[in-house]
This record gives C-alpha cells, structure tokens and sequence, in this order.
C-alpha cells in the first residue's frame, strides 16, 4: 500500500492539470505562432504556472493500493491485484489463459 500523502499529492495533481489544462494549450499554441514578442511574452507566462500543472508530472497508480509500478492502463490497477481478481472470477471476460 502506498502512502496516503502520496495517493492525495497525484489526485492534486490531476486537478491541477485539468485546471490549467485549456490555459497550457493556448499558451503553446502562441509559442509555435510567428510573432516573437508574444512568444516571449507566452514562455513567460507558462513558466509561471504551477509546476504540477504539467501533464508530465503525472504519474500512473494503482486506484486499490496506489502501487506506481506494473500499472496496467486497462484496468487502471496493478498488475498484482489484477491477477488476484483476475482469479477471483472479479474481472468479467477475462480468464486464465491455457495453451
């Protein structure tokens, strides 16, 4: 099990980037326009915003225990507790696989 403290720190910052999400675009789309001026004056204002508002800095966990590693996007759970539900008969349409 992760940290509380870590688990709360993605949820904030998931809502930073949805917060600042349209304000990011707009400022990109003015860096990759022609006019320098307002290049400058765009880099600046997006060096401003807060760090965590980076879609980067996201980082995918587990939604049960909060695990970072073995995360799998389709299901949004890690890789362990996928197999024990997967086991479980939890998981509809998915089953052990035999060869």
């Amino acid at each position: 099990m992760a940290k509380e403290s870590l688990k709360a720190k993605e949820i904030k910052r998931a809502r930073l980037v949805a917060k600042y999400a349209k304000k990011r675009a707009e400022l990109k789309k003015i860096i990759n326009g022609e006019d320098y001026e307002a290049k400058a004056a765009a880099i600046v204002a997006l060096q401003k915003l807060p760090p965590n508002s980076n879609p980067i800095r996201m980082h995918n966990r587990c939604k049960l225990t909060g695990r970072p590693k073995g995360y799998m996007r389709q299901f949004g759970i890690s890789r362990i507790n996928f197999r024990e539900m997967a086991l479980a008969g939890l998981l509809p349409g998915v089953k052990k696989a035999s060869w």
